[in-house]
């Protein structure tokens, strides 16, 4: 542990994610962040002092929060020396800043916290071409949630990626047999009290958030079945995509210096970061693309991986890009499947955009230390053909 070139991961936390317009609606995203930011310091008794920057992913900027990065350190009390840089790649954005701070860190930074937030029950509507005032004719209101694709003509993502799904040979049964799955597993790692030390509640107007809101526990493939698809797409529906939800993660980075200067015990290494990019609706398979290229990077196979986070974006992400990775052999992709979002996805979870890429590092390497695994990855897809990805290797 030694190593200078060595980047761990102290610990992380999270918050419930809420259901649009559900627990957190009324929290404002500052304070939000302020509640995670210090409930993961205090977890770690980590000397903020010692931190070298905090970088935040946050999907909905435009929202009209200015320098959200400076706003979120005030908040939660770091010194006003503290750097700060806010990231927007979509949905890519929380894992960016893992990324981020690997790279910090290997250039000589102590430590550092990745920050993914989002709040999309108080994401705004946007009111075009009234700055200058309009004498005559219609004002255009713009809703950021309809999640057009500007660079695809304008057309709806979760058509698009149900159509590259289908065109990959995933329809919607095998999308809903996932989204139930999603569902299954998430309840049973609840069950089993997976979540406990994840989560911290969140103080809001009416009272504290402790729990996920969006998972299901009646969903059935019957139900699934039955649901139309949306924005008239081939396989997308509301039961096998995640809903817009609200959540934070923070994760606490660290380089061996401050890492043994604190008397820590890591929970995990991140071995590397990738990012790729395609066409712009090559979202559905780019993560499977992205963590082949990671590991042979690492001179690594699928084969070697004990855990696997891929967001779900859209049940079909997480099917098509384990299809992509195990590039026509059944038994490979079999194998891949059962090894990934062994606690859920975001189908059942949730996906606050800018938050999610840094749930599934938390998650990744969580899970690798629970099973006592050697190798995790996670990947996820965002910002119109853009895929990041983490590879993560065990502290021992």
């Amino acid at each position: 542990m030694s190593d200078p070139q060595l980047v761990w991961i102290v610990d992380g936390i999270r918050s419930p994610f809420g259901r649009f317009g559900g627990g957190l609606r009324e929290v404002s995203v500052v304070d939000l962040a302020r509640q995670t930011l210090q409930a993961v310091v205090q977890r770690t008794a980590w000397p903020v002092q010692d931190v070298s920057e905090l970088n935040a992913g946050m999907a909905m900027i435009e929202g009209g929060l200015m320098v959200p990065a400076r706003q979120y350190a005030m908040a939660a009390g770091f010194p006003e020396t503290l750097p700060s840089l806010t990231v927007d790649r979509a949905c890519c954005s929380g894992m960016t800043t893992v990324g981020l701070g690997w790279r910090a860190i290997q250039s000589g930074a102590r430590s550092t916290i990745a920050l993914g937030i989002e709040s999309m029950s108080q994401t705004p509507r946007l009111l075009h071409e009234t700055r200058w005032g309009s004498k005559r004719g219609d004002l255009t209101v713009e809703d950021l949630l309809m999640l057009r694709n500007p660079l695809a003509g304008g057309g709806s993502i979760a058509r698009s990626a149900g159509e590259e799904a289908v065109n990959r040979g995933v329809g919607r049964e095998e999308q809903d047999a996932w989204a139930l799955q999603s569902h299954e597993r998430y309840f049973k790692a609840l069950a089993d009290g997976y979540f406990d030390d994840e989560i911290t509640p969140v103080s809001t107007p009416g009272g504290d958030l402790r729990l996920d809101e969006q998972p299901r526990s009646d969903s059935s493939l019957e139900k699934l079945a039955r649901l139309e698809p949306v924005y008239g797409g081939p396989t997308v529906t509301a039961g096998n995509a995640p809903g817009l939800n609200d959540g934070a993660v923070a994760l606490i980075l660290s380089g061996s210096a401050a890492l043994a200067d604190n008397g820590a015990t890591p929970l995990a290494k991140v071995h590397s970061h990738l990012q790729i990019a395609g066409t712009p609706t090559s979202s559905v398979y780019l993560p499977g693309l992205a963590i082949a290229r990671i590991l042979q990077n690492a001179g690594l196979t699928p084969r070697d991986l004990d855990v696997i986070e891929i967001n779900e974006a859209f049940a079909a992400t997480a099917v098509v890009s384990i299809k992509t990775l195990a590039d026509g052999d059944a038994g490979l992709e079999e194998q891949l499947a059962a090894r990934t979002n062994m606690n859920g996805g975001a189908v059942a979870i949730g996906h606050a955009t800018g938050a999610s890429g840094a749930r599934l590092v938390l998650t990744a390497a969580r899970q690798l230390k629970r099973i006592g695994g050697r190798w995790a990855v996670a990947a996820i897809c965002g910002g119109f053909g853009q895929t990041d990805a983490i590879l993560i290797e065990a502290a021992q």
